[in-house]
């Protein structure tokens, strides 16, 4: 049997030759794999009879790779069918995608395809025509003539004895194939010209068929990784930031076949936005990371600008943040719903923008605005306001460029993980997106594992995404993803092999290629290459990038408000409320704080296990209360800080507890256990005399009590009095520490005292608090927690469902309740740079 050849083989045998016919097959079968390089082989098993015990030698080749055996040898009708159609489908891609007219057979191709040259294939049927019917016969005889010029083949063991489907004609199967049969106990190799006896090989020892089958699976399984080098596709240096976007945007995103490139194209009729798919493990993140490289490589950040929202348990877009990759405004990492729908509404107010610019203009699309008033040099970013900037230009007036849009959603479906209000203005904005993006630049691409589940977007917005990118995934998906009678993708069989279809997903849209390879160290290094180009061209970005990594806690040093705070060369004067800054918001908006004015119910309370964050979020609030209180030369006339420590001694943070008195230029008197009844004395007692004359207590500076860990605090637990005195205490009988912690939590507030409290659990809260004590809190903050204690700290039990690194700020005054990420430990540099600029205030006074 020539190999390449043009014929398929045909061995006629009744029942009494089918053991010869079954091993002669199989030496043959082992002699292919033998030969041909490892990878480039597959199989396709028919053994209706012997229901995969004719091959069952080689099924251990599925432990490597199940596309070597497509995953198991078929018995049934209904899936005999299948794999023909599958087989079927193949040849016709190969025929009309990659052969053509250039190249006479599958050979040619693959030397010129290189990586993705395209593997052999040989379909095996054992007692054909069982569990064959007319339709799945005609498709054999099909394969049989035009496979060869495709590299398909088929070995077919033929029961002349069993009844053919209706209108078969065995010699159409014979015509194409080289014809073995069976005569007088022998088989006879029926040539052209003579007839001869043929003795079948057998195949060798078990010991030596195993050998065989796992040196070439493991093999395979090491050729299966197509690496295609993302050079071949990328700018040369050059011409980098030298793409013009005004007519719309094109990336390249992998080879598709010998000598063509496919590439992302969006901007140009329907083709406006994108839906991608693919399984775990299938190239999708690769495809997206070459997407953003040479985007950020061809176009410069005022051609085009990125929006990164990654809803994985990963970091994959962590490097645009850590290198500040210019064209990204916006990178989320392992995202929350309410951040992404916050990026959304970002985008659906510069929706609103540009069309107010395109009305005062008198245009209707973003290539006729950018002709009428011309960009300046490529390079150099303007001002633009707004927390969400998506241009570098400044409007009508011609003085900079709108560059294009591309908003890019990883697991999108996180969305709708709930029914709920999240979902609902998610599915509203996206839809206003797809319809109205394409006259403004705003492109959408939209990637998920699978687009099935309980809660979707709506076909009608997916309908409107007519570029659609399949990578590995189900039958089920692939309809879902490209069209109803469009199940191409399940036939991929290897990472990054992807289907670009830009018809809606329609049968005659199919473009199959294969997505290039970026290492995590080649892409870095040309973020760093982007990132020195921007500085060589001087491009400033309108506002800083907008990052929220969801993995981590926030940091304090990226506040901006604080950091501003601490910066200036004064103290702040005329406040009526001092803001305690907790952490960063799960939105696009400002830093969330605790705001402390004299007025009753205005203490912090912070609930959860999280002992670390929520000494994280005291520590960064007491140093930015310090930074609005100028500290006073008289005795008593500034404010003070009261820091009770009940936590660990050998907690991370039990140093910073003692080293944030070093660094506040400000009365902070730190204690243990030792002083609790000292400094509750004398708290309660500045609080009665406040009482006593108020006009007095206007003109008195702020008091902070913090107390870390309240659950040890058994000092101030009431005690449990079983006679009628509990109803009071007796007259002249000095109050208990419990009863004068109740005083300056009720009466403190409105005559400047606050009090700052965490406690790990609600049941301990309630070993110490009574309920008319909690009430005084009507600022909280808790951390992940049971349904109950969450529906009494909160009146909602929504603290529930949070994760790490995740917090609700609820604020009774305001009805108000924001999920955040709580501010981590601060550094010892912060801390420094706190002393130093504090310092320098002080000085100037």
């Amino acid at each position: 049997m020539t190999l390449p050849g043009e014929r398929s083989l045909l061995l006629k045998t009744p029942l009494a030759g089918r053991e010869t016919a079954v091993q002669g097959v199989q030496a043959l079968l082992l002699r292919l794999l033998a030969s041909i390089p490892p990878g480039k082989l597959r199989f396709t098993f028919f053994d209706p009879v012997g229901l995969g015990q004719s091959v069952a030698p080689f099924m251990p080749l599925a432990d490597y790779d199940e596309g070597l055996v497509t995953a198991r040898a078929w018995s049934e009708v209904r899936h005999i069918e299948q794999r023909l159609m599958e087989l079927t489908e193949h040849i016709e891609t190969v025929i009309q995608k990659y052969l053509r007219t250039e190249y006479a057979t599958i050979e040619e191709y693959n030397e010129k395809a290189g990586e993705i040259a395209e593997p052999y294939r040989f379909l095996v049927v054992f007692d054909f025509p069982a569990a064959f019917n007319e339709e799945s016969a005609r498709r054999l005889v099909n394969i049989v003539r035009n496979g060869p010029r495709c590299g398909v083949y088929a070995i077919i063991v033929m029961d002349p004895e069993k009844p053919l489907p209706y209108g078969f004609n065995p010699a159409e199967l014979e015509q194409a194939c080289t014809v073995i049969g069976w005569q007088d106990g022998h088989f006879v190799w029926q040539d052209e010209i003579c007839h001869f006896v043929l003795e079948l090989d057998r195949p060798p020892a078990t010991e030596v068929f195993d050998r065989i089958i796992k040196a070439v699976g493991e093999q395979a399984k090491a050729a299966s990784k197509v690496e295609v080098p993302i050079e071949r596709i990328l700018p040369p240096p050059d011409r980098w930031w030298q793409e013009e976007s005004s007519q719309g945007l094109s990336a390249p995103l992998g080879p598709a076949g010998a000598r063509r490139v496919q590439a992302l194209e969006l901007g140009q009729g329907t083709a406006q936005h994108a839906l991608v798919a693919g399984k775990t493990g299938s190239g999708k993140s690769t495809l997206l990371h070459v997407l953003i490289t040479n985007l950020a490589l061809r176009y410069s950040p005022d051609e085009v600008q990125l929006y990164l929202v990654d809803f994985k348990k990963g970091v994959e877009f962590k490097p645009y943040a850590t290198y500040q990759l210019p064209h990204a405004r916006v990178v989320a990492i392992e995202s929350e719903r309410e951040f992404g729908l916050s990026v959304l509404r970002g985008l659906d107010a510069e929706l609103k923008r540009r069309g107010d610019l395109f009305r005062a203009a008198g245009v209707d699309h973003i290539a006729d605005y950018r002709k009428k008033f011309p960009a300046p040099d490529v390079g150099r970013g303007a001002g633009g306001e707004g927390l969400l900037p998506s241009s570098s230009g400044r409007g009508a007036g011609g003085e900079g460029r709108l560059p294009r849009i591309l908003l890019i959603v990883d697991e999108f479906q996180e969305f709708f993980a709930e029914d709920d209000s999240v979902a609902s203005q998610a599915a509203q904005i996206l839809d206003r997106l797809v319809r109205q993006g394409r006259a403004f630049g705003v492109h959408v691409l939209l990637g998920s594992q699978t687009l099935a589940g309980s809660y979707s977007l709506a076909r009608s917005t997916i309908d409107q995404m007519a570029v659609r990118i399949a990578l590995q995934c189900s039958e089920a998906d692939s309809r879902l993803i490209l069209a109803d009678d469009n199940p191409a993708a399940r036939l991929l069989s290897r990472p990054g092999e992807a289907i670009y279809n830009d018809a809606n997903g329609l049968v005659e849209g199919n473009h199959p290629f294969q997505v290039a390879w970026l290492s995590d160290e080649r892409r870095e290094q040309y973020l760093q290459q982007v990132k020195e180009l921007a500085q060589a061209r001087g491009y400033r970005p309108p506002q800083p990038q907008i990052v929220f990594e969801g993995n981590a806690p926030a940091q304090v040093e990226e506040n901006r408000p604080l950091q501003d705070l601490l910066a200036a060369s004064g103290w702040p004067s005329g406040l009526r409320r001092y803001a305690a800054w907790l952490g960063d918001p799960v939105a696009i908006a400002d830093p969330v704080a605790a705001y402390f004015r004299r007025q009753s119910g205005s203490n912090l309370l912070i609930v959860g296990q999280q002992d670390e964050q929520a000494a994280g979020m005291l520590l960064t609030s007491l140093a930015s209360l310090a930074a609005q209180h100028a500290p006073s030369p008289e005795a008593g006339k500034e404010a003070r800080f009261y820091l009770l420590d009940f936590g660990a001694v050998d907690a991370p943070y039990a140093a910073l507890w003692e080293r944030l008195p070093e660094s506040l230029p400000h009365t902070f008197r730190f204690g243990r256990r030792r002083q609790l009844a000292d400094w509750i004395n004398e708290i309660a007692a500045e609080v009665n005399q406040r009482l006593e004359d108020e006009a007095e207590a206007v003109r008195r500076p702020e008091i902070y009590l913090t107390i870390f860990g309240l659950q040890r605090v058994r000092d101030l637990r009431a005690e449990e009095e079983f006679s009628f005195s509990s109803f009071g205490s007796e007259e002249g009988a000095a109050p208990s520490l419990s009863q004068q912690f109740a005083t300056i939590l009720r009466e403190g507030p409105d005559l400047g005292v606050h009090t700052l409290v965490w406690c790990d659990t609600y049941t301990n809260l309630t070993r110490t608090l009574d309920r008319r004590s909690l009430r005084e809190f009507e600022m909280r903050v808790v951390f992940q927690m049971n349904a109950e204690d969450s529906a009494n700290l909160i009146d909602t039990p929504a603290a529930s469902k949070l994760g790490p690194y995740r917090a609700f700020f609820y604020s009774d005054e305001e009805g108000r309740l924001e999920k955040f990420r709580p501010y981590g430990l601060p550094t010892n540099d912060w801390l420094e740079q706190i002393k130093t600029q504090l310092s320098a205030r002080v000085r100037n006074l």
